[in-house]
């Protein structure tokens, strides 16, 4: 399946220490290529997350997208100091995403609150 000009079918998953690896020489020095290459290896975990969202109507090009701008945030806002996965902070940061892009583009405005 291609979602965004992205053939899902291609899509490398990086290891935990190349992933951590990676966001060290980001820290370190804003590497674009480095994170670039996060970016691309956790592109399976943004089409895990979009798939509890598929079924409310929307695009799959938009939420992908929306997804893969909850990933560059979820890189640029982990703590290598912290002692967690980088998949289990990039979860709920992507669905976080995705709910907030659907809250403030539906039909029903209903507050957060709620």
């Amino acid at each position: 399946m291609v979602i965004s000009g992205v053939n899902t079918a291609d899509l490398v998953v990086l290891k935990e220490e190349e992933k951590i690896a990676l966001l060290q020489e980001i820290r370190n020095t804003g590497s674009k290529a480095a994170r670039d290459k996060l970016i691309q290896g956790n592109l399976r975990l943004v089409l895990s997350v979009i798939q509890r969202f598929a079924g409310r109507g929307e695009d799959m090009d938009d939420l992908f997208q929306i997804g893969v701008v909850g990933l560059m945030k979820a890189i640029n806002n982990f703590d290598l100091t912290k002692q967690v996965r980088f998949s289990t902070y990039c979860v709920p940061m992507i669905s976080g995403e995705l709910r907030r892009y659907l809250r403030n583009f539906n039909q029903i405005k209903v507050s957060r609150s709620l």
